[in-house]
């Protein structure tokens, strides 16, 4: 049975990593509003990603006899400005997310909840690659600046992102009206 500071905090973290699909969602829409449609997918694959995260805290709550409690979602921003700006809003909301997901070991750990412990280490290194991901499109679109024909290179490889979803194991593929085909 999970303690009830340990239940709250990952109700709280079920709640911000479903904030985190629908920023990525928000981000998915402005990109497609652009015509960047490979921005646009990769934005939703992320947001599809950042469900599941959300549906293993809410398994694992369940998993151990405690009560998912859902909370209202916040509302994300509809504009991000150019493509180097978002992705570094993406990069910094990964990294609080981080934060986030080390203070909620951090309470398993003085509790001595184990079990909650070991569950989190996935996270932790989850975050390690999503932090690593984000950052590595920063730094390329620090360097291609506003080229439009780098940033039109940029949105092909970002379409290609291969993806399963998380609820059927179906591939997704760019928004067909985003002006981009999936293939590169």
């Amino acid at each position: 049975m999970l303690k009830d500071t340990v239940q709250k905090a990952l109700n709280a973290q079920i709640n911000a990593e479903m904030y985190s699909a629908y920023l990525y969602l928000s981000m998915a829409a402005h990109f497609d509003a652009a015509n960047l449609g490979g921005f646009g997918h990769w934005m939703r694959a992320q947001a599809r990603e950042e469900l599941g995260h959300a549906m293993k805290l809410f398994d694992y709550v369940n998993e151990r006899g405690g009560r998912v409690a859902l909370e209202a979602i916040a509302q994300p921003p509809a504009a991000f400005g150019k493509p180097l700006d978002a992705f570094r809003q993406a990069l910094a909301h990964e990294q609080h997310i981080s934060a986030s997901i080390h203070e909620l070991y951090g309470l398993a750990v003085r509790e001595q909840d184990y079990p909650t412990e070991i569950m989190l280490q996935w996270f932790v290194q989850e975050q390690v690659e999503e932090e690593a991901h984000t950052g590595a499109i920063v730094a390329q679109l620090e360097m291609v600046g506003d080229h439009p024909a780098s940033l039109l290179v940029m949105d092909r490889q970002l379409a290609a992102r291969d993806f399963l979803a998380i609820f059927g194991e179906q591939p997704i593929t760019p928004h067909s009206s985003a002006g981009t085909s999936g293939t590169s």
